[in-house]
């Protein structure tokens, strides 16, 4: 890159954008207000996506604590509440719950896709208790351009989300 290139980052997506992506994601009534940051790492730990710019460069990174990603799991599978309370009941993540939260993460990327901002995509999505890259739990961690969100699910409940800008 030379001296005189101008990187351009995304703007952090506005709480409303986020609530109206997820209810017509999900199709029901989603709540979200200020939050605390989600942790990443540990047990049971959160589910963590990072997104990346037309020349892979990381951009973004999204993060859905447990709990959240249990019931975005759910939700969007259709899946009776009780198959999120089940997870968080036993601390372990089923694979079918985590694939659907993923495929919200992926939807996620059209929040940061805006004129004049890099067209950004999900890269990878990790699942909660998987080890991170050192570069995206920097970034998950980092105190920059962030969101930080607790969001609730009519029917199926309630969790953390934190999204975060590089």
């Amino acid at each position: 890159m030379s001296a005189d290139t101008v990187v351009v980052t995304s703007p952090v997506p506005t709480t409303h954008a986020v609530r109206v992506l997820l209810e017509d994601l999900l199709g029901r009534d989603v709540t979200v207000g200020d939050g605390d940051p989600c942790t990443v790492g540990g047990r049971p730990g959160s589910a963590v996506a990072l997104y990346v710019d037309d020349h892979l460069r990381s951009a973004a990174v999204g993060v859905f604590d447990f709990t959240l990603t249990a019931h975005m799991g759910a939700a969007i599978g259709l899946l009776p509440p009780g198959a999120a309370e089940a997870a968080i009941e036993d601390g372990e993540m089923p694979a079918n719950l985590m694939e659907n939260a993923a495929e919200v993460f992926n939807i996620m990327a059209s929040l940061f896709n805006l004129p004049d901002a890099p067209h950004l995509k999900l890269y990878a999505c990790y699942a909660p208790g998987e080890v991170l890259r050192n570069d995206v739990v920097e970034g998950a961690t980092r105190n920059g351009p962030r969101l930080d969100l607790n969001v609730e699910v009519a029917r199926y409940g309630k969790g953390r989300l934190s999204i975060v800008c590089l």
